[in-house]
C-alpha cells in the first residue's frame, strides 16, 4: 500500500488541555484534631520511629523510643502552640509580659509535657501497648542545661505558672550549647566536664529565622543631624552578628494554653571569610563564625579573667538587645512608629541584674532607631521595666568597668552616663548638698577605674523593683538600697517565690499525689491552697499509716536510684537527712559536715543510747573559679570516706555527696527525704526555693530564720519547724566582737570536731589541704558564722532525733508541713507579680 501524504494522516486521539485561570487557594494549616487515645499515640509512636527517624528492629536503644514518643507529644504541643498564638494575635488590645532571664533551668521536658496535656497515663498505656517501659524512656532524656541553680529553676517554674494561669508572658534567653557542666568526683575532687546537652539535638524547639536580630558591638558612634534638624547619634562600624531564635512551647496545666520560651543562639553574619580561605588561611577564614558562636556557647562563662568578662557581657547584651527588638519589631508592624500606647500594652520583667543593661538598650532602640525624644523614651522606659533582685550580697551585685563599655557598647555607655546625669540631678533636688548621698546613689562607682552599677541602673530604669521573700525585701529596703527606698518608696515590694506542684508535687511523687487527689480532690493542682484540707487528716490514724507508707515507698526508690546510678546502698530505716543545692559559704555545707564529724565522734567514743541512724545527703555543684566551694566539696568526700568505711560506725550513720546534682536528679531526691537542710546565714539567702520542694512533699525543715524559711515556719508552726541560729540582727550585732575561737574553747563537742579536723584524720595522706576550710571557720571576720551556730544546730538536730524516733509524731507533722505549703506556689506568686506589676488579663484558648 502506497503512503499516504503526510496532510492526510490524522491523529489517532486529540487531547485539550486547558489551564485554570486561578490556582486553587492554599490550604496547608487546617487539619483535624491529633487523637489522644491510645491507639492515635501508638499510630504517631509507629510512624515517628520508622520512618522520621529511620529506625528497624536492630534499634534496640531506649533513646529512639524516647524521640518518637517526644515527637508525638510534641505534636500535640504544637497544635495548641498555635491556637494560643492566634488567640493573643486577636486579643492585640491585651498587654503583654516578657521575662527576661539569663537561665531557664528546664530540666525534662516529656513527663512535665504528657502531665499538663493530660495524656500521661494514656502514653503509659501506648507504651505499654507496645511492650516498652515509660520509665526507660524518660530516663533517656537529657536534662537540657540551660541554668545552674535556682534563678533559673526559679524562671521555669514562673513560665509553667503563666501558662496555667493564661497569662500572655513570652520567657526570653540564651540557648546555651553547653549547659553548666556535668560533674565527676575523682578522688573526692569535682571534675568538670563539659555538658553537651544539645548533643543529639532538641527536638521539642523549633527554630525561627524569620525573627532573626542582629546585634550590635565595638565600633564608635557619630552625631549628625537629620532631615528634620534634630540631632541623632549613629552607632558605627560594629562587629555585627545575629541572634537566631529558637522557640520551646510551655504548655499550660489542661488548659489549652501553650506560651513560649524564645532562646537566642548567636551566628555570624557570614559562615566564613571567602578570601581568606581562598588564600588558605583556612582557621582565619571561620574565626568570626567561631568568635559570634563562643558568645552562647557555654552557660556562665568563668568571668575570673577579662576574657571572661568580656564574654559573659556579651551574652547579656544579646539577650537584652535581641529580645527587645523582637518586641519593638512586632509592635512596629502592627502600629507603625505609634509607641503612644507601647508602655499602657509591654511589660518586661528582669530576672534578677543579668539583663539590666536592657534599661539603656530599650532608651537606645528609642531614640536612635523610632526618633523617639529622650523625654519620651525615657517614661516609656521607666514604665515598662520591672526588676527582681535574687542576693543580698552585695559582690553579687554585677559591676561592668567603663572601660569595657567603651570597648563593647559604646553607644550604651554614653546612655548610661546620661541617664546617671539626669537621675543625679533628681537625687540633688532632694537632697541638696548631700554629696555622699550622690556619690552612693551614682549608677557610676568611681575609683581608680570607673564602673557602671548595674543593679542601681535597673533601680533607676524600673517602676518596680521586688525582692523573693519577705525577710529578703525588708533587707534591700533598709540596707543594700536604701537610698532608693527612700527616695521612691513606692517602687518597692515583695514577692514571695514559690515552685510549680505540677512538676514538684504531681509529676515528682505521682504516689503522694495520688493519696492527696484521692483524700481531697484534684482541685490542688491547680489551686495549692487547698492542701490545707489536709490538716484534720493529720489525727486520722490510718490516714496517717498510708501516709507513711507512701513515704517509705518513695525512699525505696531513692535507694534504688543511688544503687543504681552511683553504687551505694542506703538504709531505708536511717532519718534521710538532704542538703542539695549551690556549693557556697554562705549556704553553710560546712556546718552540715561539722554535726556529722560531731555524730561520728559519739559514736567513736560509744555515746550511742538511743540512736537514730542517719542518712547525711549532701548534692551540689561549686562554680569553676571559686576554690573554697571546690574544696568544700573535697572536705564532704574525705570525711565520707573515712565514715562510710569505719566498721565501728555501720548503718548507723551515711554520709554521701551526690554528684552531678540536676534537676532529674531532685525529682527523685525530694519525695525521699525526711529531713531538709535549709542552714543558710541569717540574712544571706534572698528565698531558696529547695526548702518549699521538699515541705511540698512532706519532708520537715531545719533552718534559719533566713529567706522563705520564715514564712515556711509562719505557715506551719513553730512546733512543725526545728528553728536553730542566730537572727539576722544577732549576726549583724556578733560580727563587731566575733571570737569563733573562744566559741570552741567553751564547747567540748565542737573541740574534739575541730581537733579531728586538725589532726589530719580525714586527709592522712594529703597533709594541709583542709587549712584553708579551718582558717575560715576560726576566722573573726568569717561573715558566715558558722562556728557561732554550731552548738544551736547540734541541739536542733537533737530535737530531730527525738521527733523521728516517734513515727506517728513524726508523720503528723509531715501531713502538717506538705499541707501548709499551699503559699509556695508559683501560681500564688505569679498572681502576685500580676496584680501588682504586671497587670495583664488571662485570655482563654478554646
Amino acid at each position: 500500500m502506497a503512503d499516504k501524504p503526510l496532510k492526510d494522516i490524522k491523529p489517532k486521539s486529540t487531547v485539550t488541555t486547558t489551564t485554570p485561570k486561578t490556582k486553587p487557594k492554599a490550604t496547608l494549616t487546617p487539619l483535624p484534631l491529633l487523637g489522644m487515645e491510645p491507639k492515635h499515640l501508638v499510630a504517631d509512636f509507629r510512624r515517628n520511629y520508622n520512618y522520621r527517624l529511620g529506625r528497624d528492629d536492630q534499634s534496640q536503644s531506649p533513646y529512639y523510643a524516647y524521640e518518637a514518643l517526644s515527637f508525638a507529644i510534641n505534636d500535640r504541643l504544637i497544635e495548641r502552640w498555635k491556637k494560643t498564638h492566634n488567640a493573643y494575635g486577636r486579643k492585640d488590645c491585651c498587654k503583654k509580659a516578657y521575662y527576661l532571664s539569663m537561665e531557664f533551668l528546664m530540666g525534662r521536658t516529656l513527663s512535665n509535657a504528657m502531665l499538663n496535656l493530660g495524656v500521661d497515663d494514656v502514653a503509659k498505656k501506648a507504651m505499654y501497648n507496645l511492650g516498652l517501659e515509660m520509665e526507660e524512656l524518660l530516663e533517656s532524656e537529657p536534662d537540657a542545661g540551660l541554668g545552674n541553680g535556682g534563678l533559673g529553676r526559679l524562671a521555669a517554674c514562673f513560665i509553667d505558672s503563666c501558662a496555667t494561669l493564661r497569662l500572655p508572658v513570652t520567657g526570653y534567653g540564651l540557648r546555651y550549647e553547653y549547659g553548666m557542666f556535668s560533674q565527676l568526683v575523682t578522688n573526692g575532687e569535682q571534675v568538670e566536664q563539659p555538658d553537651h546537652w544539645l548533643r543529639n539535638g532538641n527536638i521539642w524547639e523549633l527554630e525561627r529565622p524569620e525573627y532573626i536580630q542582629r546585634i550590635k558591638f565595638g565600633g564608635r558612634t557619630e552625631i549628625h543631624t537629620d532631615e528634620d534638624g534634630k540631632t541623632r547619634v549613629c552607632w558605627v562600624d560594629t562587629h555585627d552578628i545575629l541572634a537566631v531564635p529558637f522557640d520551646t512551647p510551655i504548655p499550660g496545666y489542661r488548659n489549652g494554653t501553650v506560651n513560649t520560651l524564645r532562646l537566642w543562639k548567636a551566628e555570624a553574619t557570614e559562615e566564613f571569610d571567602l578570601q581568606e580561605f581562598n588564600a588558605g588561611d583556612y582557621a582565619e577564614a571561620v574565626a568570626a563564625k567561631n568568635s559570634a558562636e563562643n558568645i552562647t556557647m557555654v552557660l556562665y562563662p568563668n568571668d575570673a579573667n577579662e576574657n571572661g568578662k568580656v564574654l559573659r557581657l556579651r551574652q547579656q547584651y544579646l539577650l537584652a538587645s535581641a529580645s527587645l527588638q523582637d518586641v519593638i519589631g512586632i509592635w512596629v508592624s502592627r502600629h507603625g512608629n505609634d509607641f503612644s500606647e507601647f508602655a499602657a500594652k509591654n511589660c518586661f520583667q528582669l530576672n534578677d541584674t543579668h539583663p539590666s543593661i536592657a534599661v539603656a538598650e530599650l532608651m537606645r532602640l528609642l531614640i536612635d532607631v523610632h526618633g523617639l525624644s529622650w523625654d519620651d523614651a525615657w517614661a516609656i522606659t521607666q514604665n515598662t521595666m520591672a526588676y527582681t533582685n535574687h542576693t543580698l550580697l552585695p559582690e553579687a551585685l554585677e559591676r561592668w568597668s567603663v572601660n569595657l563599655f567603651r570597648q563593647l557598647l559604646p553607644r550604651l555607655m554614653e546612655i548610661i552616663f546620661e541617664i546617671n546625669a539626669h537621675f543625679l540631678e533628681e537625687v540633688s533636688a532632694h537632697w541638696p548638698g548631700d554629696h555622699e548621698r550622690l556619690a552612693r546613689m551614682s549608677l557610676v562607682e568611681e575609683g581608680h577605674e570607673q564602673h557602671f552599677r548595674m543593679a542601681y541602673l535597673a533601680i533607676v530604669g524600673s517602676y518596680s523593683v521586688n525582692g523573693v521573700a519577705e525577710l529578703h525585701s525588708k533587707l534591700l529596703q533598709q540596707g543594700l538600697f536604701r537610698d532608693f527606698y527612700e527616695l521612691w518608696p513606692q517602687k518597692f515590694n515583695n514577692k514571695t517565690n514559690g515552685v510549680t506542684p505540677r512538676r514538684w508535687l504531681a509529676a515528682c511523687n505521682p504516689e503522694l499525689a495520688e493519696l492527696i487527689t484521692e483524700t481531697i480532690g484534684d482541685g490542688w493542682i491547680t489551686d495549692l491552697s487547698l492542701l490545707k484540707k489536709l490538716e484534720p487528716f493529720a489525727e486520722d490514724q490510718a490516714f496517717r499509716k498510708r501516709w507513711q507508707q507512701v513515704q517509705e515507698n518513695a525512699k525505696q526508690r531513692l535507694v534504688d536510684y543511688k544503687k543504681r546510678e552511683h553504687g551505694i546502698e542506703l538504709n531505708i530505716n536511717a532519718l534521710f537527712d538532704v542538703q542539695v543545692k549551690r556549693i557556697h559559704e554562705y549556704k553553710r555545707q560546712l556546718l552540715n559536715v561539722l554535726h556529722v564529724i560531731h555524730l561520728y565522734d559519739r559514736i567513736k567514743r560509744g555515746d550511742t543510747a538511743n540512736w537514730t541512724d542517719r542518712c547525711v545527703l549532701i548534692g551540689g555543684k561549686a562554680a569553676p573559679g571559686y576554690f573554697m566551694a571546690k574544696r568544700i566539696i573535697k572536705f564532704i568526700n574525705n570525711v565520707a570516706h573515712v565514715i562510710n568505711n569505719d566498721p565501728d560506725v555501720g548503718n548507723k550513720l551515711k554520709l554521701v555527696f551526690l554528684a552531678n546534682y540536676r534537676v532529674s536528679a531532685m525529682e527523685r531526691i525530694c519525695p525521699g527525704a525526711d529531713l531538709s537542710e535549709q542552714i543558710s546565714t541569717a540574712g544571706k539567702e534572698a528565698s531558696g526555693t529547695g526548702n518549699m520542694k521538699f515541705m511540698m512533699n512532706g519532708a520537715l525543715t531545719i533552718g534559719t530564720l533566713d529567706g522563705a524559711n520564715i514564712e515556711i515556719r509562719e505557715e506551719v508552726g513553730d512546733d512543725n519547724f526545728f528553728l536553730f541560729g542566730l537572727t539576722e540582727d544577732q549576726v549583724q550585732e556578733l560580727s563587731h566582737h566575733y571570737d569563733p575561737v573562744s566559741v570552741i574553747h567553751q564547747d567540748e563537742d565542737l573541740q574534739r570536731v575541730i581537733n579531728l579536723i586538725e589532726c589530719g584524720h580525714f586527709n592522712q595522706f594529703e597533709p594541709g589541704i583542709f587549712d584553708i576550710i579551718l582558717d575560715s571557720l576560726k576566722n573573726p571576720h568569717d561573715p558566715w558564722m558558722t562556728i557561732a551556730d554550731f552548738r544551736s544546730f547540734v541541739d536542733a538536730q537533737k530535737r530531730v532525733e527525738v521527733a523521728f524516733q516517734d513515727k506517728d509524731r513524726w508523720n503528723r507533722m509531715s501531713i502538717l508541713n506538705c499541707a501548709a505549703s499551699g503559699k509556695f506556689s508559683t501560681d500564688r506568686t505569679i498572681n502576685d507579680y500580676n496584680n501588682d506589676i504586671w497587670k495583664l488579663t488571662p485570655v482563654i484558648v478554646n
